[in-house]
This record gives C-alpha cells, sequence and structure tokens, in this order.
C-alpha cells in the first residue's frame, strides 16, 4: 500500500499515469505512429517515432530553444486548456512527393525527407503556422496579417494581406470561434495554391480592460470581448491566389451569425471546392455552404431544436459525395451525402450517439467513429460501411477508447482506458490480423493507493436515470459529504475513465474523511440532445435539483450525515456551487467556487446565447439565473477563488458577487490570484490552494483547525 496523499500530489500536474503520449498520429506514408511525449514523465514534450513493422522507437524532435511566450501564444494555450510544454503541435504536409513535418514554436521548424530539422529565419512569433498541400511553402500571422514562406534554405516572409488594426485581423479566426465553437484556425489552404483566410472585424466591440495588478510593473491587456446580448465580430470569409495576389470576398448569408467550420473537399469533376459551416445568431440554424467563384450554394440547411450542437464530423469524399452528421433524431448519426446534399443513405441510427468521426478509408469503403452504442459511460471505436450495413465494434469492452487512422486505412493508434487501468496505445489492424501494445503506464490504482471510484446510479425528479461516481472514506458513515459539480453543458464527468480515478482531489479529501460524489444531471452531454435540452433557457434550476436529488438519496441511504454537506466546483461548477447554496442553503452548508459565473449577461455571446437566448428575449429566465438575484439567500460558508487575468470569466463576476453579498450583509471568504488566468498554473499557487479548500471543509464541515 503507497502512502495516504499530500496536497504536493493533489496540486501535481500530469496526474500519474496520465502522461500518456498525445496528438497520437501517423506518418504519411502509415510506416510509422508519432505522439508527443514527455522523456520523464513530466510536462516538457518531445515528438516520437515508433516503427510499425519493427516497433523501433526514436525521438524526432526535442522541445526546442527556450524562449518568453507571446501573449497571443499563451491566450491559444488558454484555448485548448494546455498545461503541456515543449513539443506542443507538429504537422505533415498533405500531399508532398517527400515527407514534410513541421513545428510550430519560437520560430517554426521543419524536416524535408527525414533530414535533421533546421528553424525557418524569418518565421519569428509565427502563429497557427500551416503548410501548404506539397509542403513548399508556410503560411502564418503574424501581427494581425497573413504571411507566406517558401521552407527552402533562402526563406523570406511575404506579406499577403494589409490593412490589419486594433480589432481588425487577417487570417485569425476570432475570440468566439475559438472558445466557443472550437474553431483554432482561420486560414487553409487548397492544393492549387490558394488561401481561404477569416477577416475578423471587432473594433466595433468595445476593448475589456484586463489589469495585471501582481507584478512589478504596469501590463493591461485588452480583449475584444461580447457579452450576451451584444454585437459580435464581423467575420468574412476571403480568398486569396498566393501566386497572383488576387483576394476577393466570398458570400456568407446576409445575417447575424457565425462561421463555425471551414474546409476544402474533392470535387466531383476534378480539384477542390471550398465549404463551410454556417450557424445563426439563435444557433437553431445550421447551413453547409459551396462556394463556387463569386456565389454559394447551400448544401446542407438544418433547424435545430433548442439548438445546434456543432461537430467535426463533415468529410468531402474524391467522387464528390460527403460525409455528415446531425442530431436530427435527438442523438447524433452518420450518413452519406450526394454532392449537391441530398441524402443518399443513413449509416447509423439508434438511442445512442456518434461521438466524433476517427476517419474515413475511402479505398475499403469504412468510416471509422467512437460511440456511445454500449454505454453512456463508455466510448467504442467502431466502424460502418460507406454502402450501408451493420458496425462493427473493434475496440475491447468497457472503458474509453479513441483513435487514429493511417492514410492507407490498415492500421488504428487505438488510446484506451478505464477506471482500474491507465491509458494505453495499442496498434490495431483494421482487418483485425494484428493487435499489439505500443505504450502501456507502469501505474496502477492499487499502486498509488487508490480505490476506484464506484459508479452508480441515481433519479432525477422527473424519473430520468443519472449517472454518479462516488469516493468513499474509511468506515460505515453516515460522513460528511462532498458535491464535486460541474453540471454544465457540452462536459460529461462521470465515466469509465482513469482519469476520474486520478482526480487526486477528491481521491484526497476521501483519505480524509468525507464521501464525494460526482453526479452528471440533466443538461450535461454523453447522453443526447433531449438529455441537453433540460436546461434550456434555465441554467441554475434543473441542475440544481438533480444535485440535491442525489445527495437525498445518499442521506436516506445513511450513508451522509444530512448536516454536513459541501459542495465545489470551478467555472460552470464553481457558478453550481454557489447556486446550490443559494436554491438549496438547507442542504448545502459550505461551498469553494472557482472563478464562477455571477450574471450571464457578463459572459459571452456564442456561449451564453446558444443555452439561455439573450437578455433582452429571455429577461427572466437571466434574472432566476443569475446568483447576484440570489445572494441575500447565501446562510453557509463560502469561499470564492478567482484569477485576477482570467480572460474567459473575468474576475468582473466574482467582484458583482462580493458587491451583492456584502449589499445583502452576507459573509464570504476570498481567495485571489492576481496573475492566474482561466486554468491556473502556477505550482506554488496550486499546492496553497489546494491546502486553503482542504482546510476550508476541514474547519466548517468537521470542526478541524
Amino acid at each position: 500500500m503507497a502512502e495516504r496523499l499530500t496536497i504536493a500530489d493533489v496540486a501535481s500536474y500530469p496526474r500519474p499515469g496520465m502522461d500518456a503520449p498525445g496528438m497520437v498520429g501517423f506518418t504519411p506514408d502509415s510506416s510509422a505512429v508519432n505522439w508527443l511525449q514527455a522523456e520523464d514523465g513530466g510536462l516538457v514534450r518531445s515528438l516520437w517515432r515508433i516503427d510499425v513493422r519493427t516497433g523501433e522507437r526514436s525521438v524526432v524532435a526535442g522541445p526546442g530553444a527556450d524562449a518568453p511566450m507571446s501573449r497571443e501564444e499563451e491566450l491559444l494555450r488558454e484555448r485548448t486548456r494546455t498545461r503541456e510544454l515543449g513539443v506542443s503541435a507538429y504537422a505533415w504536409a498533405l500531399d508532398s512527393e517527400a515527407p514534410v513535418l513541421m513545428i510550430p514554436g519560437p520560430v517554426v521548424r521543419v524536416s524535408v525527407d527525414g533530414e535533421a530539422l533546421r528553424e525557418l529565419a524569418g518565421s519569428e512569433g509565427a502563429i497557427t503556422p500551416t503548410l501548404s498541400p506539397d509542403g513548399t511553402q508556410l503560411s502564418f500571422v503574424r501581427g494581425g496579417e497573413l504571411f507566406l514562406m517558401p521552407i527552402d534554405e533562402s526563406s523570406e516572409a511575404r506579406q499577403l494581406t494589409s490593412g490589419a488594426e486594433d480589432g481588425l485581423t487577417h487570417g485569425l479566426a476570432d475570440y468566439i470561434a475559438q472558445e466557443e465553437f472550437g474553431l483554432l484556425r482561420g486560414h487553409w489552404w487548397s492544393e492549387d495554391g490558394r488561401i481561404a483566410y477569416l477577416e475578423a472585424d471587432e473594433r466595433h466591440i468595445a476593448p475589456y480592460p484586463i489589469v495585471h495588478q501582481g507584478g512589478d510593473g504596469v501590463d493591461v491587456e485588452t480583449h475584444r470581448y461580447p457579452f450576451s446580448g451584444d454585437e459580435n465580430p464581423r467575420v468574412s470569409l476571403r480568398l486569396i491566389d498566393v501566386d497572383s495576389g488576387e483576394d476577393r470576398e466570398l458570400p456568407l448569408p446576409d445575417e447575424d451569425g457565425y462561421l463555425v467550420r471551414v474546409a476544402w473537399w474533392p470535387s466531383a469533376g476534378g480539384g477542390q471546392r471550398l465549404v463551410a459551416q454556417w450557424v445563426d445568431r439563435e444557433q437553431k440554424r445550421l447551413r453547409l455552404l459551396a462556394f463556387d467563384d463569386a456565389t454559394s450554394t447551400t448544401l446542407i440547411d438544418e433547424l435545430q431544436e433548442p439548438w445546434v450542437n456543432v461537430a467535426d464530423d463533415a468529410r468531402g469524399l474524391t467522387d464528390g459525395t460527403f460525409l455528415w452528421s446531425s442530431e436530427a433524431s435527438g442523438f447524433r448519426h452518420l450518413s452519406l451525402h450526394a454532392g449537391d446534399g441530398e441524402l443518399v443513405r443513413s449509416l447509423t441510427e439508434g438511442d445512442w450517439m456518434v461521438d466524433g468521426v476517427i476517419g474515413l478509408d475511402e479505398d475499403a469503403g469504412w468510416v471509422y467513429f467512437n460511440s456511445t452504442r454500449g454505454s453512456a459511460l463508455e466510448r467504442r471505436v467502431e466502424r460502418v460501411s460507406l454502402a450501408g450495413g451493420a458496425i462493427e465494434t473493434l475496440s475491447e469492452p468497457g472503458g474509453l477508447h479513441g483513435a487514429s487512422l493511417s492514410k492507407d486505412g490498415k492500421w488504428l493508434a487505438m488510446l484506451s482506458s478505464s477506471l482500474g487501468s491507465p491509458p494505453s496505445i495499442s496498434l490495431v489492424a483494421t482487418d483485425g490480423s494484428a493487435r499489439r501494445t505500443l505504450y502501456q503506464s507502469e501505474v496502477s490504482a492499487g499502486g498509488l493507493g487508490l480505490a476506484p471510484p464506484e459508479l452508480r446510479t441515481f433519479t432525477a425528479a422527473d424519473g430520468t436515470t443519472l449517472y454518479g461516481a462516488l469516493y468513499r472514506p474509511e468506515g460505515d458513515g453516515p460522513s460528511p459529504l462532498l458535491v464535486a459539480v460541474y453540471g454544465g453543458p457540452h462536459a460529461q464527468t462521470v465515466l469509465d475513465a482513469w482519469g476520474l480515478t486520478v482526480d487526486l482531489r477528491a481521491q484526497y479529501l476521501a483519505q480524509q474523511g468525507f464521501l464525494v460524489v460526482k453526479l452528471d444531471n440533466r443538461g450535461m452531454a454523453g447522453r443526447g440532445l433531449e438529455f441537453e435540452a433540460h436546461l434550456h433557457r434555465q441554467m441554475g434550476t434543473i441542475e440544481v435539483d438533480d444535485q440535491a436529488a442525489a445527495v437525498e438519496q445518499l442521506v436516506s441511504e445513511g450513508l451522509v450525515d444530512a448536516e454536513r454537506v459541501g459542495v465545489y466546483g470551478w467555472s460552470y461548477g464553481g457558478y453550481m456551487t454557489v447556486m446550490s447554496m443559494l436554491r438549496r442553503p438547507d442542504m448545502f452548508k459550505v461551498g469553494v467556487s472557482g472563478a464562477p459565473v455571477s450574471d450571464w449577461d457578463g459572459y459571452d455571446t456564442g456561449y451564453t446565447e446558444r443555452y439561455m437566448g439573450t437578455p433582452q428575449n429571455n429577461a427572466e429566465g437571466y434574472r432566476e439565473g443569475s446568483l447576484l438575484t440570489h445572494a441575500e439567500k447565501l446562510d453557509g460558508q463560502l469561499l470564492l477563488i478567482h484569477g485576477g487575468v482570467d480572460e474567459n470569466v473575468h474576475f468582473r463576476h466574482t467582484a458583482r458577487l462580493i458587491t451583492a453579498l456584502t449589499a445583502a450583509d452576507r459573509d464570504y471568504d476570498l481567495l485571489m490570484f492576481p496573475e492566474e488566468r482561466h486554468m491556473p498554473r502556477d505550482q506554488a499557487g496550486l499546492e496553497y490552494q489546494e491546502r486553503r479548500v482542504a482546510r476550508y471543509f476541514e474547519r466548517h464541515l468537521k470542526g478541524g483547525g
């Protein structure tokens, strides 16, 4: 039995067993697997190559030169919730005669045909660098403008666009596109030397200042942050020919909305066509547009209630048909469409969901995908023929499985984990003829002294089955209870996954004598649109009801002391922590709330309006869903934690809550980290935070010092 967990353990990253390789993929010729992994099990990663035939391993690229991170890079890491350092990404040219590898960094590094990596002089400060399909050129953004440079030894960057200024950029996605729709790039190459790119105009959006108060110098950054109900960025889609310089705007719908996906697809007559996905401001209508010169054609036009969830499943095929996914049935499923958008056939159906397309093997006629067909608590790797027919399961039973598909369609690099097994990677032949382990963590739950949480069900007031996870303390109870809550849409916290076992805060608190429960309430992800839709226009209501129902069931079973119930969470979970204490002060006596949204009128358009509408058309929902409305109901012990330079949930949210609590004469405690953003990173600060959290619950739920 290992020693009991310490606060230092709780604050450390990566979690035990979670140092598994990331960004797993194949070389263009399918002869090797690539992945990012730290050689010492830490956070500073290198790029590795694993030969498919021999299993031989080698480091292709180390971390590279250590250089200060630009503000743009820092913020992009926030969008992707990235903690890892060193080699953070890599890319291969898609259609080059010799393999061309590109590694972003303070200076972009390239390797042609296996040569040693070399730095591209003139690529300093490149944001979202992208290789041309033939691998001869590199595009990137710097200073809000799009640049181009050859990758040969005489490289020199050429500026393609002009006119950028504060609030106007070329080749970059705006904040809403990045944060709320996952559109992290802002320019896309065609095979014939054209680049589609975004022009994002935010000049009409008032700059929101964020002041760095914790440093020796004065530093003020400004963000064009569109608050719910206010104006959005004005985004144009443009097309430039890199040889001639011809640059023109492409027609988008004449309405307020969001450009959420852009791609080049094969055209039936040869060449490529540009396609894009557009969602209207209400996020109830999704259109797939195809562009031809100065015109656009609508291939798909979907109306979806209560909202559209944007996916990454669409793929163009070389015969001009395309793969599409939709939640029209209430569960996301795949279909094949003709080049004009007409349905050819449905490929999947049922009361389960496709949870992402892995890849296409056109030659053999297979589409590979993840699914919840076995259980909402699991993820399978499966495939179905493009001609229709039975679904084949390629992963082992139970747990979470994901995969990357080789270009030749013969191999899957399959990443698997479960509550009892840390992440492993297997090389799996798609025809079932071979399977061997490429990576296996040496840690185990028993060796760490950890018991995997117990998965169980609860019942909502309307009879809906809810899934939860219990971390049990020693002894029979009743025990003090801590609810570890998130509660918001587009997230699933209860799964048969190793990450649940190495939630070290929950494990540490269980070792201190608390029963800890996680519950996926109605409104969360993983169970289809109908399950998510319960919170439509009423955030902060149905979620609290479900969390309270789980607590009542645990009390009725004799596991929990009803007078000693606490709750903690971050972001939406921070909001849920406070709202639970305000709506059910009789139940939730102590809370630790990290980075809470205090009023949805202070959060962004793309996220908030999807679920709540606008403050103008749902005034009552916003009023009832605001912590400020209910501040006078606080009757327990509340610790608020927030980063001073959080650019996602601004510290203003906590400041407004403090003002409301002060006006209502309600006590609170505050822990502020002046130089932290939405995801705390400082190791000393993380340890201090975890120490304060543990002490807070010990003092107020158990009477400790």
